[in-house]
Order: structure tokens, then C-alpha cells, then sequence
């Protein structure tokens, strides 16, 4: 059971909910768009991005010789690029609403701003191999799903998972609250076979093994967004999806500049703007 301090209730439950889950916080963006911006511009759908891990680096809640912490600086690139989907149409900006409801017992950030929500796990960056890293105790979801260590704790010490099982209820619980009343509703999440989405980051495909257990007997449509091999893949965004895209991904660089943290441009535009290759079940 959920304790819920802040959101939204089953009253004002929207006609569709479309569900988002995110390893890192930029991985909706690349991968998931302009799928994303079209839910958010839909004022009948409500999107929720489920942000899995902090995507730290192995820096945990360290400055890393910046002035903010990594962690931080992704974060605001999601929020940014969140905020600029939802006024995209031309409504004059509004406040945001950030609270810490617990979810399975576990205090988890919540931010939400007109038709969006975004849920920030912090959980520790598994790094290109899914080991985790020195810098916070090679702490990984792979680690956890394996059975490798006992225990996977938020890197801002928030919250602790001393399981698997508890983590997916965490997610079961968000997912529960967050759609309420809806009558549809749509998860999004990375693809979990290899064969169709070979060599991906071990982050990603453990996101997506906790997303569809969460979800697991939920009626619901489930799509599921091929990552990094699709930089192999033909373009297949052209015109307009493709300048969303493109936009969107900008605007989150532009959030993590703004807390002094570099960006890497050129090597995600020429691998994944033009692209999104998903399927539906």
C-alpha cells in the first residue's frame, strides 16, 4: 500500500495514461520521441516518466569538480525538456509541483507540471558494463536482479531496495496511483530481447525486465523502443518528427549545461535524432 502525501486522485484521473520508463535521464528522449511529445500534447493523456537510475557515473552525489552534482544536472535536463513539451502549444507557462510522496514505503521525488509527472529513483548508475562503480559501492540494478548484493540504496540515501521484489513494488505502486481511474493506458519501455536490440546498455535492459514485471498483468498497451543498436538502423524520422525530436534532445542538453556539467552533442545527433524503432504488443 502506498502512503501518498501529494498527486493527483482517481476524480480527476485523465482519459489516458501513458507511462515512460527511463534508465537514465535522457533515454525518453532518445529513444522514446517524438512518441513522448505527442502524448504530452495530448491534453486527454497524462505522461509519467519513471526515471529509474541517476545516471551518476559512478559519482554518486559528488560535484565531480562541477559546481552541482551530476545527478542533478540530468535531472534538470529532463525537467526541461518536459516543461518544453507540455507549453509547446502556445499556453503561457505555469508552476511546477515537486513533492516527495512514499511509494511502497519509500520516500520517491515527484515532479509535476500540467499534464506530466516525473518520478526520480536515484538509484546508482550500472555503468557500460552493469557493475556499478567504485564511487558508489558497485551498486547496480544487474547487481541486484542477480542476486550479487543485497541491497541497492538510492545514491542520495533516500530510500534502500533489499530486493528485487521490493523494488518492482515500488514501481507497481507508482504505476497503480499514477493511473488511476484511466481507461487506457500505454507503457513504454526499453526493448528487453537482444535480438532485437542487441548490445544495449545493461541499464536499459534491466529498466525494462523491472518495467514489465511491475506491470505484469495490467491490461494495457505495451511498446517497446530498440536503444542504442538502432544507431545501425536506417533513419527513419524525417521532416517534422525528426525537428521534434531534435529539439527536445537539445533542450535537455541545454538544462544540463545550465548546471555546469558538459554535453556531448555531436555523437547522439548523428546516431539516434533520426531514428526511433519500436514495437507494439
Amino acid at each position: 500500500m502506498a502512503m501518498i502525501t501529494a498527486g493527483v486522485t482517481p476524480e480527476d484521473s485523465p482519459q489516458r495514461v501513458s507511462f515512460y520508463f527511463a534508465p537514465h535521464e535522457d533515454d525518453w528522449q532518445l529513444f522514446m520521441n517524438p512518441s513522448a511529445f505527442h502524448d504530452v500534447l495530448d491534453s486527454n493523456t497524462k505522461g509519467v516518466f519513471i526515471h529509474v537510475t541517476a545516471g551518476d557515473a559512478g559519482l554518486g552525489t559528488n560535484n565531480g569538480g562541477r559546481q552541482h552534482p551530476l545527478y542533478l544536472a540530468r535531472e534538470s535536463g529532463a525537467e526541461c525538456a518536459i516543461r518544453f513539451m507540455a507549453d509547446s502549444d502556445n499556453r503561457p507557462p505555469t508552476e511546477k509541483a515537486v513533492s516527495t510522496p512514499a511509494f511502497n514505503g519509500r520516500p520517491i521525488r515527484r515532479v509535476s507540471y500540467r499534464n506530466t509527472v516525473a518520478f526520480f529513483l536515484r538509484l546508482p548508475d550500472g555503468g557500460p558494463d552493469g557493475e556499478g562503480y567504485v564511487g558508489t559501492r558497485h551498486q547496480s540494478l544487474r547487481r541486484l536482479a542477480d542476486g550479487h548484493i543485497h541491497a541497492l540504496g538510492a545514491i542520495d540515501g533516500t530510500a534502500s531496495y533489499d530486493s528485487w521484489g521490493e523494488l518492482t513494488a515500488t514501481l507497481r505502486s507508482i504505476i497503480n496511483f499514477e493511473r488511476g481511474l484511466a481507461p487506457s493506458v500505454q507503457f513504454n519501455v526499453p526493448e528487453l530481447d537482444p535480438a532485437r536490440n542487441a548490445n544495449d546498455h545493461p541499464d536499459h535492459y534491466m529498466t525494462a525486465k523491472v518495467a514489465l514485471a511491475a506491470t505484469e498483468g495490467l491490461s494495457a498497451r505495451r511498446v517497446h523502443y530498440v536503444g542504442y543498436a538502432s544507431a545501425k538502423l536506417p533513419e527513419n524520422l524525417e521532416g517534422e518528427d525528426r525537428d521534434i525530436k531534435c529539439a527536445i534532445y537539445a533542450v535537455t542538453l541545454a538544462g544540463v549545461l545550465a548546471l555546469d556539467h558538459p554535453i556531448s552533442w555531436r555523437y547522439y545527433d548523428q546516431s539516434f535524432i533520426g531514428r526511433s524503432y519500436c514495437r507494439n504488443e
